[in-house]
């Protein structure tokens, strides 16, 4: 990627769609190469999460580049950040954070008191996911919501989060509690 290819991310809307099958593939390209779990999701589901403005898309100009969604539950207590991706040529330019700070801040926004979480096998992730406030945790700790957990069925590890009865699985756990004395004094601090 050339420095002069600028990037847009911004929270997809309907008209963004058309990018649905492409970030599917892109999703299920990354899953084979990295040879982990990414748990699958439909054309409808994506696209629904485009038309609720729950998505978060990156394009340089009218190219695909990068996607990320987010989803409330367990009563809109828990708020995950799911399907992170960015096209393999535009990596490495600090993408996936800004998809990743963006999808924080739609969360926050949209559900203020709930608690953030995510599932992820990436170190990179992690590293941001670190970067936001999120701390890693148990399973127990996330939410109950068995609408989430079915999500959890598309991955190749799926097995081993039944085994462990959801206590464990190849992905780390990681929860952003907006109450944490940490997270409390650095929001005070951003607001001022």
């Amino acid at each position: 990627m050339e420095n002069k290819v600028e990037i847009d991310v911004m929270v997809a809307d309907a008209s963004h769609e058309v990018y649905v099958d492409i970030i599917l593939d892109t999703i299920e390209a990354a899953a084979k190469v990295r040879g982990t779990g990414i748990a699958k999701r439909t054309h409808e589901y994506v696209a629904q999460k485009m038309k609720e403005g729950k998505a978060i898309i990156a394009l340089a100009g009218t190219e695909f580049a990068g996607f990320c969604y987010i989803e409330s539950w367990g009563n809109k207590e828990y708020v995950a950040n799911s399907g992170l991706i960015v096209v393999e040529k535009f990596r490495g330019h600090g993408l996936a954070k800004r998809i990743k700070n963006a999808a924080f801040t739609l969360s926050r926004l949209r559900w203020p008191k709930a608690k953030l979480f995510g599932l992820t096998s990436g170190a990179a992730v992690m590293k941001i996911n670190t970067e936001l406030g999120y701390v890693p945790v148990t399973f127990s700790e996330l939410t109950n919501d068995e609408a989430f957990w079915k999500g959890c069925e598309g991955c190749i590890n799926h097995d081993v989060l039944t085994r462990t009865e959801r206590r464990y699985c190849i992905c780390t756990a990681m929860l952003y509690d907006p109450n944490s004395p940490k997270n409390k004094k650095n929001e005070e601090k951003d607001n001022k």
